[in-house]
């Protein structure tokens, strides 16, 4: 089976499913309320994250039956995301009727599914030294633990920061996937390369939806899957037996939301701000104060992001050559 089917399928079941999502949602009143800190004046449709989780499913459950990836870390990247899906869901009702979700609550499940790539096989395991006759470095178990558990959890929350502007995370998400795509058929990973291409499907379908004018939103349940799958996608692929030099690589695929995610984070700890606390200075709300349009700052974003993607990917062929 083609790995471009796995797009296919999941492209599909996103755009198709994302229709029926906003009538659920609309019907029983499953909507972002609007707030002091949010770009939409209007209540918008939640449930756009049901759309991409289903899109993802359905490739993976596609593809089990040509392609043996039940025996690969993706069945605990899987698992993982289910996890991260229902609590995400949770949360986002919350936010419908006004309120917080548990922060601790909700590390927790990140956590306990950043475990699951580990325990099914899919932990950064160490890194090939340039010097010395290009030997393999491993890494300690309880160190390999820890760094997968940092990127992973790490990314998600970053991913989940980059959610406020119509079609900036599902482009974003989009742009990154197709680049662990083509990082995972150089290094001929097809597991990997059928898992990125599905997360870029399932993006794209959404984001034709979710474009400005957004008619629904991913929520919570959409960026932090996403944000999940990606990491997890970096940590079995690209990271789990890497040069020192192409350690960059999938850091530079998704280095919008982790650069932006560092800089914020690092304003509040200054500002003596909680971390998790959501503001209006991520990157995208600075083009906005500039006086950009929304789709001009997406598409801004867009071709950062981009840039980025191009540069991980040179990395990745000079390295290799």
């Amino acid at each position: 089976m083609p790995l471009w089917l796995s797009g296919i399928v999941a492209f599909a079941l996103a755009y198709m499913l994302a229709p029926h999502m906003r009538k659920l949602a609309l019907r029983y009143r499953f909507v972002d309320l609007p707030n002091e800190r949010k770009i939409h004046r209007d209540p918008l449709p939640l449930l756009g994250g049901a759309a991409i989780f289903a899109g993802v499913l359905g490739a993976c459950l596609a593809g089990a039956f040509w392609r043996d990836w039940l025996k690969t870390p993706y069945i605990g990247v899987m698992i993982g995301a289910a996890m991260l899906f229902v609590i995400g869901l949770l949360d986002d009702y919350y936010k419908t009727r006004g309120k917080d979700f548990s922060v601790g609550i909700r590390f927790v499940v990140q956590i306990l599914a950043a475990l699951m790539v580990p325990l099914f096989g899919g932990a950064i395991q160490g890194f090939t030294s340039p010097f010395g006759g290009h030997h393999f470095v491993a890494i300690p178990p309880y160190l390999s633990l820890f760094l997968t558990l940092l990127w992973i959890v790490g990314v998600t929350n970053v991913f989940n920061f980059l959610d406020g502007v119509d079609g900036l995370a599902a482009g974003i998400a989009a742009i990154s996937a197709t680049t662990l795509f083509f990082v995972a058929l150089i290094k001929g990973d097809s597991a990997s390369a059928w898992f990125a291409i599905a997360v870029t499907g399932a993006a794209v379908g959404f984001l034709r939806h979710n474009f400005y004018p957004a008619r629904i939103i991913m929520g919570d349940a959409g960026s932090t899957v996403l944000g999940y799958l990606l990491a997890s996608i970096a940590s079995v692929g690209a990271f789990k037996s890497a040069t020192v030099v192409s350690i960059g690589v999938p850091i530079l695929a998704l280095g919008v939301p982790i650069f932006d995610a560092v800089r914020v984070v690092f304003l509040r700890a200054r500002a003596g701000r909680p971390v998790y606390k959501p503001d209006q200075n991520h990157v995208h709300h600075w083009l906005l104060r500039l006086g950009l349009t929304q789709v001009q700052t997406v598409t801004v974003v867009y071709l950062i992001s981009a840039c980025f993607s191009l540069v991980s990917m040179l990395v990745l062929l000079l390295n290799r050559g």
